[in-house]
Protein backbone atom coordinates (compact mmCIF):
# COMPACT_ATOMS: atom_id res chain seq x y z
CA UNK A 1 0.00 0.00 0.00
CA UNK A 2 2.99 2.53 0.82
CA UNK A 3 4.26 1.82 -2.82
CA UNK A 4 0.97 2.56 -4.46
CA UNK A 5 0.59 5.68 -2.00
CA UNK A 6 4.08 6.71 -2.99
CA UNK A 7 4.01 6.44 -6.56
CA UNK A 8 0.77 7.76 -7.19
CA UNK A 9 1.68 11.03 -5.03
CA UNK A 10 4.98 11.45 -6.84
CA UNK A 11 3.34 11.37 -10.76
CA UNK A 12 1.63 14.65 -8.99
CA UNK A 13 4.72 15.97 -7.19
CA UNK A 14 6.54 15.55 -11.13
CA UNK A 15 3.19 17.24 -12.93
CA UNK A 16 4.03 20.25 -10.45
CA UNK A 17 7.91 20.12 -10.34
CA UNK A 18 7.91 20.76 -14.12
CA UNK A 19 5.84 24.10 -13.14
CA UNK A 20 8.27 24.93 -10.40
CA UNK A 21 11.88 23.78 -12.03
CA UNK A 22 13.06 25.57 -15.63
CA UNK A 23 16.25 23.48 -15.72
CA UNK A 24 15.03 20.05 -16.78
CA UNK A 25 18.38 18.36 -15.96
CA UNK A 26 17.29 19.47 -12.48
CA UNK A 27 13.84 17.55 -12.69
CA UNK A 28 15.76 14.61 -13.44
CA UNK A 29 17.44 14.58 -9.91
CA UNK A 30 14.05 15.59 -8.27
CA UNK A 31 12.60 11.92 -10.00
CA UNK A 32 15.55 10.19 -8.61
CA UNK A 33 15.24 11.45 -5.10
CA UNK A 34 11.26 10.78 -5.29
CA UNK A 35 12.00 7.42 -6.38
CA UNK A 36 14.34 6.72 -3.48
CA UNK A 37 11.53 8.07 -1.26
CA UNK A 38 9.07 5.58 -2.62
CA UNK A 39 11.78 2.81 -2.28
CA UNK A 40 12.47 3.89 1.28
CA UNK A 41 8.78 3.73 1.69
CA UNK A 42 7.54 0.44 0.12
CA UNK A 43 10.48 -1.25 2.12
CA UNK A 44 9.09 0.02 5.69
CA UNK A 45 6.04 -1.64 4.75
CA UNK A 46 7.46 -4.99 5.99
CA UNK A 47 7.36 -4.12 10.02
CA UNK A 48 3.18 -3.82 9.18
CA UNK A 49 2.74 -7.12 7.92
CA UNK A 50 1.70 -9.81 10.47
CA UNK A 51 1.57 -13.29 9.23
CA UNK A 52 2.53 -12.93 6.09
CA UNK A 53 0.48 -10.63 3.89
CA UNK A 54 -1.76 -7.93 5.25
CA UNK A 55 -5.40 -7.46 3.34
CA UNK A 56 -6.93 -3.67 3.34
CA UNK A 57 -10.74 -3.60 2.45
CA UNK A 58 -10.49 -6.83 0.47
CA UNK A 59 -9.34 -5.26 -2.50
CA UNK A 60 -5.64 -5.29 -2.14
CA UNK A 61 -2.99 -7.57 -0.20
CA UNK A 62 -0.25 -6.87 0.89
CA UNK A 63 3.07 -9.50 1.30
CA UNK A 64 6.21 -10.22 1.61
CA UNK A 65 6.72 -11.31 -1.99
CA UNK A 66 4.98 -8.40 -3.30
CA UNK A 67 6.93 -6.16 -1.47
CA UNK A 68 10.00 -7.49 -2.79
CA UNK A 69 8.84 -7.72 -6.33
CA UNK A 70 7.72 -3.74 -5.52
CA UNK A 71 11.67 -3.27 -4.43
CA UNK A 72 12.62 -4.54 -8.21
CA UNK A 73 10.96 -2.80 -10.00
CA UNK A 74 11.64 0.00 -8.35
CA UNK A 75 15.53 -0.34 -8.38
CA UNK A 76 15.17 -1.15 -12.30
CA UNK A 77 13.56 2.27 -12.17
CA UNK A 78 15.89 3.84 -10.33
CA UNK A 79 18.71 2.42 -12.98
CA UNK A 80 16.69 3.27 -15.73
CA UNK A 81 16.89 7.00 -14.18
CA UNK A 82 19.90 6.74 -14.14
CA UNK A 83 21.31 5.59 -16.92
CA UNK A 84 18.84 7.26 -19.64
CA UNK A 85 17.15 10.00 -18.06
CA UNK A 86 19.35 12.62 -19.44
CA UNK A 87 18.05 11.23 -22.93
CA UNK A 88 14.31 12.05 -21.77
CA UNK A 89 15.38 15.60 -23.19
CA UNK A 90 16.20 14.67 -26.76
CA UNK A 91 12.38 13.57 -27.15
CA UNK A 92 10.31 16.32 -26.15
CA UNK A 93 9.94 19.71 -23.71
CA UNK A 94 7.64 17.90 -21.79
CA UNK A 95 10.33 15.70 -19.47
CA UNK A 96 8.67 16.43 -15.72
CA UNK A 97 5.51 15.01 -17.93
CA UNK A 98 7.77 12.25 -18.90
CA UNK A 99 8.67 11.36 -15.46
CA UNK A 100 4.91 11.79 -14.06
CA UNK A 101 4.02 8.95 -16.64
CA UNK A 102 6.58 6.70 -15.04
CA UNK A 103 5.54 7.30 -11.61
CA UNK A 104 1.72 6.77 -13.03
CA UNK A 105 2.96 3.27 -14.93
CA UNK A 106 5.06 2.45 -11.41
CA UNK A 107 1.79 3.06 -9.25
CA UNK A 108 0.06 0.33 -11.82
CA UNK A 109 2.43 -2.09 -11.23
CA UNK A 110 2.41 -1.94 -7.52
CA UNK A 111 -1.38 -2.27 -7.55
CA UNK A 112 -0.42 -5.54 -9.89
CA UNK A 113 1.46 -7.06 -7.66
CA UNK A 114 -1.48 -6.70 -4.54
CA UNK A 115 -4.65 -6.70 -6.06
CA UNK A 116 -7.00 -9.21 -4.67
CA UNK A 117 -10.34 -8.58 -6.46
CA UNK A 118 -10.54 -8.38 -10.01
CA UNK A 119 -11.58 -5.25 -10.40
CA UNK A 120 -8.10 -4.21 -8.84
CA UNK A 121 -6.84 -6.27 -11.61
CA UNK A 122 -8.32 -4.78 -13.97
CA UNK A 123 -7.40 -0.77 -12.98
CA UNK A 124 -3.71 -2.13 -12.62
CA UNK A 125 -3.86 -3.04 -16.24
CA UNK A 126 -5.58 0.62 -17.56
CA UNK A 127 -3.02 2.26 -14.78
CA UNK A 128 -0.26 0.49 -16.39
CA UNK A 129 -1.26 0.64 -20.48
CA UNK A 130 -3.01 4.34 -20.59
CA UNK A 131 0.68 5.90 -19.69
CA UNK A 132 2.21 3.73 -22.10
CA UNK A 133 0.19 5.16 -25.37
CA UNK A 134 1.21 8.77 -24.20
CA UNK A 135 5.08 7.56 -24.15
CA UNK A 136 5.08 5.84 -27.20
CA UNK A 137 4.05 8.29 -29.20
CA UNK A 138 6.14 11.83 -27.42
CA UNK A 139 8.26 12.57 -30.13
CA UNK A 140 6.67 14.18 -32.39
CA UNK A 141 9.13 14.60 -34.56
CA UNK A 142 8.90 11.17 -35.51
CA UNK A 143 5.93 9.78 -37.71
CA UNK A 144 6.81 6.23 -36.44
CA UNK A 145 6.27 7.46 -32.98
CA UNK A 146 2.80 8.56 -33.95
CA UNK A 147 2.04 5.43 -35.41
CA UNK A 148 3.15 3.57 -32.52
CA UNK A 149 1.11 5.10 -30.23
CA UNK A 150 -2.03 4.64 -32.59
CA UNK A 151 -1.00 1.32 -32.86
CA UNK A 152 -0.45 0.16 -29.41
CA UNK A 153 -4.11 1.97 -28.18
CA UNK A 154 -6.48 0.27 -30.52
CA UNK A 155 -4.76 -2.86 -29.65
CA UNK A 156 -4.54 -2.17 -26.11
CA UNK A 157 -8.07 -1.10 -26.28
CA UNK A 158 -9.10 -4.19 -27.96
CA UNK A 159 -7.33 -6.47 -25.20
CA UNK A 160 -9.09 -4.59 -22.33
CA UNK A 161 -12.05 -5.17 -23.90
CA UNK A 162 -10.96 -8.97 -23.58
CA UNK A 163 -9.90 -8.99 -20.48
CA UNK A 164 -13.37 -6.91 -19.36
CA UNK A 165 -15.34 -10.06 -20.92
CA UNK A 166 -13.51 -12.28 -18.90
CA UNK A 167 -13.86 -10.79 -15.63
CA UNK A 168 -17.83 -10.58 -16.36
CA UNK A 169 -17.64 -14.16 -17.05
CA UNK A 170 -16.02 -15.09 -13.82
CA UNK A 171 -18.65 -13.17 -12.26
CA UNK A 172 -21.38 -14.49 -13.58
CA UNK A 173 -20.54 -17.84 -12.61
CA UNK A 174 -19.30 -17.05 -8.66
CA UNK A 175 -20.52 -14.18 -7.65
CA UNK A 176 -17.72 -12.52 -6.82
CA UNK A 177 -14.64 -10.27 -8.02
CA UNK A 178 -12.61 -11.50 -5.00
CA UNK A 179 -10.25 -13.92 -6.11
CA UNK A 180 -10.11 -15.82 -2.64
CA UNK A 181 -13.78 -16.58 -2.51
CA UNK A 182 -14.09 -17.50 -6.54
CA UNK A 183 -13.87 -21.28 -5.14
CA UNK A 184 -13.36 -22.57 -8.98
CA UNK A 185 -11.38 -25.58 -8.47
CA UNK A 186 -13.85 -26.93 -6.17
CA UNK A 187 -15.96 -29.58 -7.64
CA UNK A 188 -17.01 -30.01 -11.53
CA UNK A 189 -14.52 -27.21 -13.64
CA UNK A 190 -18.05 -24.56 -14.51
CA UNK A 191 -17.64 -23.66 -18.37
CA UNK A 192 -18.92 -20.62 -17.87
CA UNK A 193 -15.67 -19.77 -15.54
CA UNK A 194 -13.31 -21.55 -17.71
CA UNK A 195 -14.20 -19.57 -20.81
CA UNK A 196 -13.19 -16.18 -18.78
CA UNK A 197 -10.17 -17.77 -17.43
CA UNK A 198 -9.16 -18.38 -21.25
CA UNK A 199 -10.09 -14.74 -22.40
CA UNK A 200 -8.43 -13.68 -19.27
CA UNK A 201 -5.07 -15.50 -20.31
CA UNK A 202 -5.61 -14.37 -24.00
CA UNK A 203 -5.70 -10.74 -22.46
CA UNK A 204 -2.80 -10.56 -20.09
CA UNK A 205 -0.68 -12.40 -23.06
CA UNK A 206 -1.40 -9.45 -25.45
CA UNK A 207 0.05 -7.29 -21.84
CA UNK A 208 3.43 -9.30 -21.88
CA UNK A 209 3.68 -9.57 -25.69
CA UNK A 210 3.23 -13.55 -26.14
CA UNK A 211 2.21 -15.31 -29.65
CA UNK A 212 0.39 -15.18 -31.00
CA UNK A 213 -0.67 -11.84 -29.69
CA UNK A 214 2.74 -10.35 -30.16
CA UNK A 215 1.90 -8.36 -33.41
CA UNK A 216 2.08 -5.10 -32.06
CA UNK A 217 5.36 -5.50 -30.31
CA UNK A 218 8.23 -4.82 -32.61
CA UNK A 219 6.44 -2.10 -34.38
CA UNK A 220 5.47 -0.46 -30.86
CA UNK A 221 9.04 -0.91 -29.31
CA UNK A 222 11.04 0.13 -32.62
CA UNK A 223 8.33 3.19 -33.40
CA UNK A 224 8.46 4.52 -29.51
CA UNK A 225 11.59 6.75 -28.43
CA UNK A 226 14.40 4.40 -27.65
CA UNK A 227 14.57 5.48 -24.25
CA UNK A 228 10.75 4.48 -23.38
CA UNK A 229 11.17 1.60 -24.91
CA UNK A 230 13.79 0.40 -22.54
CA UNK A 231 11.27 0.92 -19.77
CA UNK A 232 8.25 -0.68 -21.44
CA UNK A 233 10.65 -3.53 -22.39
CA UNK A 234 11.54 -4.43 -18.80
CA UNK A 235 10.13 -2.91 -15.89
CA UNK A 236 6.67 -3.02 -17.88
CA UNK A 237 6.92 -6.45 -18.90
CA UNK A 238 7.76 -7.86 -15.15
CA UNK A 239 4.57 -6.17 -14.23
CA UNK A 240 2.23 -7.78 -16.52
CA UNK A 241 4.06 -11.44 -15.63
CA UNK A 242 3.16 -10.41 -11.57
CA UNK A 243 0.08 -9.68 -12.22
CA UNK A 244 -0.26 -13.42 -14.67
CA UNK A 245 1.09 -15.27 -11.81
CA UNK A 246 -0.98 -13.81 -8.88
CA UNK A 247 -4.31 -14.24 -10.66
CA UNK A 248 -3.54 -17.87 -11.84
CA UNK A 249 -1.55 -18.97 -9.00
CA UNK A 250 -4.03 -17.45 -6.18
CA UNK A 251 -7.78 -17.66 -8.23
CA UNK A 252 -7.56 -20.58 -10.47
CA UNK A 253 -6.66 -23.51 -8.53
CA UNK A 254 -7.67 -27.14 -8.50
CA UNK A 255 -6.44 -30.16 -9.94
CA UNK A 256 -8.39 -30.20 -13.01
CA UNK A 257 -8.91 -26.59 -13.41
CA UNK A 258 -5.49 -26.32 -13.41
CA UNK A 259 -4.82 -28.99 -15.96
CA UNK A 260 -7.16 -27.29 -18.23
CA UNK A 261 -5.48 -23.47 -18.75
CA UNK A 262 -1.80 -24.92 -18.25
CA UNK A 263 -2.04 -26.92 -21.42
CA UNK A 264 -3.45 -23.90 -23.14
CA UNK A 265 -0.47 -21.39 -21.94
CA UNK A 266 1.94 -24.36 -22.22
CA UNK A 267 0.90 -23.94 -26.02
CA UNK A 268 1.34 -20.28 -26.14
CA UNK A 269 4.28 -20.48 -24.48
CA UNK A 270 5.89 -23.16 -27.29
CA UNK A 271 4.38 -20.64 -29.78
CA UNK A 272 5.96 -17.33 -28.10
CA UNK A 273 9.58 -19.12 -27.97
CA UNK A 274 9.62 -20.11 -31.33
CA UNK A 275 8.39 -17.11 -33.16
CA UNK A 276 10.54 -14.72 -30.82
CA UNK A 277 13.70 -16.19 -31.51
CA UNK A 278 13.28 -17.48 -34.99
CA UNK A 279 12.19 -14.07 -36.13
CA UNK A 280 14.50 -12.40 -34.10
CA UNK A 281 17.59 -14.36 -36.29
CA UNK A 282 16.48 -12.55 -39.44
CA UNK A 283 16.35 -8.65 -38.12
CA UNK A 284 19.23 -6.14 -39.15
CA UNK A 285 18.35 -3.75 -36.53
CA UNK A 286 19.30 -4.23 -32.66
CA UNK A 287 16.64 -2.42 -31.51
CA UNK A 288 13.92 -4.64 -33.16
CA UNK A 289 16.15 -7.57 -32.61
CA UNK A 290 15.58 -6.72 -28.57
CA UNK A 291 11.83 -6.06 -29.79
CA UNK A 292 11.42 -9.78 -31.14
CA UNK A 293 14.17 -10.91 -27.77
CA UNK A 294 12.09 -9.38 -25.40
CA UNK A 295 9.07 -11.89 -27.02
CA UNK A 296 11.59 -15.14 -26.66
CA UNK A 297 12.18 -13.43 -22.71
CA UNK A 298 8.42 -13.63 -22.10
CA UNK A 299 8.41 -17.27 -23.43
CA UNK A 300 10.43 -17.78 -20.37
CA UNK A 301 8.57 -16.15 -18.06
CA UNK A 302 5.43 -17.72 -18.96
CA UNK A 303 7.48 -21.11 -17.73
CA UNK A 304 6.97 -19.65 -14.26
CA UNK A 305 3.29 -18.93 -14.54
CA UNK A 306 2.55 -22.62 -15.82
CA UNK A 307 4.39 -24.12 -12.91
CA UNK A 308 2.88 -23.70 -9.36
CA UNK A 309 5.60 -24.38 -7.66
CA UNK A 310 8.90 -22.83 -5.09
CA UNK A 311 11.11 -22.56 -7.96
CA UNK A 312 8.44 -20.92 -10.41
CA UNK A 313 8.48 -18.19 -7.79
CA UNK A 314 12.15 -17.82 -7.17
CA UNK A 315 12.41 -18.16 -11.13
CA UNK A 316 9.69 -15.33 -11.96
CA UNK A 317 11.53 -12.88 -9.01
CA UNK A 318 14.99 -13.23 -10.47
CA UNK A 319 14.13 -13.38 -13.85
CA UNK A 320 12.74 -10.22 -13.87
CA UNK A 321 15.49 -8.63 -11.60
CA UNK A 322 18.01 -10.26 -14.38
CA UNK A 323 15.93 -9.30 -17.29
CA UNK A 324 15.23 -6.08 -16.94
CA UNK A 325 18.99 -4.91 -15.60
CA UNK A 326 20.32 -6.65 -18.69
CA UNK A 327 17.93 -5.04 -21.13
CA UNK A 328 17.93 -1.43 -19.43
CA UNK A 329 21.89 -1.71 -19.82
CA UNK A 330 21.80 -2.38 -23.52
CA UNK A 331 19.09 0.11 -24.37
CA UNK A 332 21.12 3.11 -22.17
CA UNK A 333 24.04 2.26 -24.69
CA UNK A 334 22.27 2.41 -27.70
CA UNK A 335 20.93 5.52 -26.55
CA UNK A 336 24.44 7.11 -27.31
CA UNK A 337 24.68 5.82 -30.70
CA UNK A 338 23.44 7.15 -33.71
CA UNK A 339 23.26 4.17 -35.58
CA UNK A 340 21.01 1.31 -34.41
CA UNK A 341 21.54 -1.68 -36.32
CA UNK A 342 24.13 -4.05 -36.35
CA UNK A 343 26.63 -2.29 -38.43
CA UNK A 344 26.48 0.39 -36.11
CA UNK A 345 28.32 -1.29 -33.09
CA UNK A 346 31.16 -2.10 -35.28
CA UNK A 347 34.65 -1.61 -33.64
CA UNK A 348 32.66 0.12 -30.57
CA UNK A 349 35.19 -1.85 -28.67
CA UNK A 350 38.24 -0.38 -30.36
CA UNK A 351 36.28 3.48 -29.75
CA UNK A 352 34.58 3.02 -26.48
CA UNK A 353 35.90 0.23 -24.48
CA UNK A 354 34.08 0.90 -21.62
CA UNK A 355 30.83 0.69 -23.48
CA UNK A 356 31.75 -2.73 -25.71
CA UNK A 357 32.40 -4.71 -22.45
CA UNK A 358 29.62 -3.80 -20.54
CA UNK A 359 27.26 -4.59 -23.41
CA UNK A 360 29.21 -8.02 -23.60
CA UNK A 361 28.05 -8.94 -20.08
CA UNK A 362 24.28 -7.56 -21.05
CA UNK A 363 23.91 -9.62 -23.95
CA UNK A 364 25.92 -13.08 -22.29
CA UNK A 365 23.30 -12.28 -19.47
CA UNK A 366 19.98 -12.04 -22.05
CA UNK A 367 21.53 -15.13 -23.65
CA UNK A 368 21.60 -16.97 -20.59
CA UNK A 369 25.33 -17.48 -20.00
CA UNK A 370 26.73 -18.96 -16.76
CA UNK A 371 28.20 -16.32 -14.45
CA UNK A 372 25.61 -13.64 -15.73
CA UNK A 373 22.25 -13.57 -13.87
CA UNK A 374 20.67 -14.62 -17.22
CA UNK A 375 21.54 -18.01 -16.58
CA UNK A 376 19.84 -18.67 -13.17
CA UNK A 377 17.35 -17.01 -13.78
CA UNK A 378 16.76 -19.41 -16.62
CA UNK A 379 17.56 -22.36 -14.86
CA UNK A 380 15.07 -21.60 -12.15
CA UNK A 381 12.11 -21.65 -14.71
CA UNK A 382 13.47 -24.49 -16.70
CA UNK A 383 13.86 -26.38 -13.17
CA UNK A 384 10.24 -25.33 -11.99
CA UNK A 385 8.94 -26.72 -15.49
CA UNK A 386 10.66 -30.38 -14.50
CA UNK A 387 9.14 -30.28 -11.23
CA UNK A 388 5.67 -29.27 -11.95
CA UNK A 389 5.68 -32.61 -14.69
CA UNK A 390 4.01 -33.23 -17.81
CA UNK A 391 5.94 -30.50 -19.31
CA UNK A 392 9.48 -32.10 -20.37
CA UNK A 393 8.69 -31.23 -24.49
CA UNK A 394 8.34 -27.66 -23.58
CA UNK A 395 11.31 -27.64 -21.82
CA UNK A 396 13.16 -29.32 -24.41
CA UNK A 397 11.62 -26.65 -26.58
CA UNK A 398 12.86 -23.57 -24.39
CA UNK A 399 16.14 -24.99 -24.35
CA UNK A 400 16.29 -25.38 -28.28
CA UNK A 401 15.44 -21.55 -28.20
CA UNK A 402 17.91 -20.47 -25.83
CA UNK A 403 20.52 -21.96 -27.80
CA UNK A 404 19.19 -20.44 -31.07
CA UNK A 405 19.09 -17.03 -29.04
CA UNK A 406 22.80 -17.04 -28.58
CA UNK A 407 23.25 -16.20 -32.44
CA UNK A 408 21.55 -13.22 -32.61
CA UNK A 409 23.22 -11.85 -29.17
CA UNK A 410 26.31 -12.82 -30.14
CA UNK A 411 26.41 -10.75 -33.67
CA UNK A 412 26.24 -7.81 -31.39
CA UNK A 413 30.10 -9.02 -29.75
CA UNK A 414 31.14 -10.00 -33.25
CA UNK A 415 30.50 -6.16 -34.49
CA UNK A 416 31.98 -4.74 -31.64
CA UNK A 417 35.13 -6.69 -31.28
CA UNK A 418 36.08 -8.33 -35.04
CA UNK A 419 34.18 -5.91 -37.58
CA UNK A 420 36.00 -2.54 -38.30
CA UNK A 421 33.67 0.47 -38.62
CA UNK A 422 34.00 3.87 -37.21
CA UNK A 423 30.95 4.41 -34.32
CA UNK A 424 29.32 7.68 -34.17
CA UNK A 425 28.29 8.20 -30.37
CA UNK A 426 27.23 11.45 -28.56
CA UNK A 427 28.98 12.57 -25.83
CA UNK A 428 29.63 9.98 -22.77
CA UNK A 429 30.63 11.14 -19.65
CA UNK A 430 32.73 9.06 -17.00
CA UNK A 431 29.26 9.54 -14.69
CA UNK A 432 27.81 7.45 -17.17
CA UNK A 433 30.48 4.61 -17.55
CA UNK A 434 30.60 4.67 -14.09
CA UNK A 435 26.89 3.87 -13.85
CA UNK A 436 27.09 1.26 -16.34
CA UNK A 437 29.94 -0.52 -14.54
CA UNK A 438 27.96 -0.96 -11.64
CA UNK A 439 24.72 -2.37 -13.50
CA UNK A 440 26.78 -4.35 -15.22
CA UNK A 441 28.48 -5.56 -11.69
CA UNK A 442 24.79 -6.31 -10.39
CA UNK A 443 24.44 -8.82 -13.14
CA UNK A 444 27.37 -10.28 -12.31
CA UNK A 445 26.86 -10.45 -8.63
CA UNK A 446 23.35 -12.09 -9.31
CA UNK A 447 24.84 -14.41 -11.58
CA UNK A 448 27.57 -15.99 -9.12
CA UNK A 449 25.29 -15.37 -5.91
CA UNK A 450 21.38 -15.34 -6.79
CA UNK A 451 20.69 -16.14 -2.93
CA UNK A 452 21.29 -12.21 -2.27
CA UNK A 453 18.13 -11.89 -3.63
CA UNK A 454 16.24 -15.43 -3.94
CA UNK A 455 16.54 -15.00 0.29
CA UNK A 456 14.11 -12.45 0.04
CA UNK A 457 11.81 -14.57 -1.10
Amino acid sequence: MNALISTALSGVVMMFAGLLIGNKQRIKFVAIVVLLICFAANLAELSTIQAGERTLYGMITVSHFSILFNAIALGATLIFFLLSGSAFEKVGEHVSDYFALIFFILAGITLASTFSSLLMLFLAIEIISIPQYILAGADKKTPKSSEASLKYFLMGAFSTGILLMGITLIYGATGTFNIGELALGAGKVNTLALCGIILMAFALSFKVSAAPFHFWTPDVYDGSPTVFTSFMATVVKAGGFIAFIRIFHSAFVGERLTADWQMLLAIITAATLIIGNFTAVFQQSVKRMLAYSSIAQAGFMLLAVISMNTYATQGIILYAAAYSVATIGIFAVMIKLKDFTFDGFNGLARTQPVLAITTTIFVCSLAGIPLTAGFFAKYFVLAAAIQQGNLLWLVITAVICAAISAYYYFRVIIAMYFKQGEVETEEITGGFKLMLIITAAIVILLGIFPGLLLQFV
